[in-house]
């Protein structure tokens, strides 16, 4: 995206001369840009809802969804659940497809323009420009993270379970609604625990390394296309009925796209959070992770369990880490440090790899 700067790199110059060409300039910016969006989304967390692009992504995911949905048979059977193995109704998975693709592709052109616009502040080539391009390049991709807010409604929910003066289960299980979608009406307060634990794992790839691992690969596009991809599939990837509405098929193409490019992210989580964690058994991981239903988030939830000494469980559906303990009301706080510490040495690799690329550089 910057041309090479012939004449500069032709001379024998030393580390201090070296960083201030375009090469250099290239592999840090990514690094910088993340580094600033980490640091915003800790001092300043998410900005406000009218101006934050995945809240846009939502309303027009709702918007699309209904009128997919208008064109989509609502196939019920007796309690309003989708029919198992209904027929294939194609007019809605290619509403679906159609509506996500317009969509990825509007996100992807508006983050690749606003990245051409940053990338000239680097012509005439200078460390202000640099610096003020992975400002505002952070600026756009912090959106695209949410480890500051992820953290915050893990704890919140233990705080309401047992943390306050006033603590109840049933405040746990009003607040654990703003992180899952399943009814939690009738959990238990173990239940509600695995519940949140689960979700921090799930979410620490979701929300956090697989946007860093897309923008590390494709850049702005990369990082917010993910991010419209995921929360396409959190509100149609939905394999029946979801709030009186059938997205069997309407909601497929989102399902399985968010489980293509969530694949590799998911397996980076497992394995950071399982060095951060040092003990984790591989082979164990491998075969705990394939017990859930989903192809991804097995490995971050299995590797968050094996590490805390923990089972975490969905009942009659799976059980993660079946030798271990029902996690306490300190694991919580346990998972979130162990959480930031895997995401601490996946920014502290990319560092490393960057510095180890410029220093390879070097004439």
């Amino acid at each position: 995206m910057i041309p090479r700067s012939a004449a500069v790199l032709d001379e024998s110059v030393g580390l201090t001369t070296f960083i201030s060409t375009p090469d250099a300039a290239m592999l840090c910016l990514p690094v910088l840009a993340l580094l600033a969006a980490l640091a915003i989304d800790h001092f300043l967390g998410e900005p406000p809802v009218r101006f934050h692009p995945v809240v846009w992504m939502g309303n027009y995911l709702t918007w699309a969804g209904e009128q997919v949905q208008s064109l989509s048979r609502q196939t019920l059977a007796a309690g309003g659940a989708a029919i198992e193995n209904e027929p294939a109704d194609l007019p809605a998975f290619a509403l679906g497809a159609l509506a996500w693709l317009w969509g990825i592709l509007l996100v992807g052109a508006a983050a690749y323009a606003i990245e051409q616009s940053v990338l000239a502040w680097l012509e005439p080539l200078s460390w202000a420009g640099l610096l003020l391009a992975a400002l505002l390049l952070g600026l756009v991709l912090k959106p695209a993270l949410a480890w500051a807010m992820l953290r915050t409604e893990t704890q919140a929910v233990e705080l309401a379970l047992s943390g306050l003066p006033d603590g109840s289960l049933a405040r746990g299980r009003e607040r654990l609604r703003f992180l899952v979608s399943r009814d939690v009406t009738d959990f238990s307060e173990v239940q509600v625990r695995e519940s949140v634990i689960e979700s921090l794992a799930e979410n620490l790839n979701d929300s956090v390394v697989a946007p860093i691992f897309w923008f590390v690969v494709l850049g702005l596009p990369g990082a917010l296309m993910y991010r419209f991809a995921n929360t396409a599939d959190a509100m149609w990837g939905y394999p029946g009925m979801y709030r009186e509405r059938n997205w069997q098929w309407a909601g497929k193409w989102a399902a399985r796209a968010d489980d293509v490019l969530s694949w590799l992210p998911a397996r980076i989580t497992a394995l950071l959070l399982a060095l951060a964690a040092a003990g984790v058994s591989f082979a164990q991981l491998y075969r705990d992770a394939a017990r859930t239903p989903s192809p991804n988030s097995g490995w971050p939830m299995a590797a968050m369990a094996m590490a805390l000494g923990c089972s975490l469980s969905k009942p009659q559906v799976y059980v993660l880490n079946a030798p271990g303990r029902e996690p306490q009301a300190a694991d919580t706080e346990r998972a979130i440090r162990l959480a930031g510490r895997a995401l601490l040495m996946g920014v502290a690799g990319l560092v490393m790899f960057t510095l180890v690329g410029m220093l390879k550089g070097l004439p």
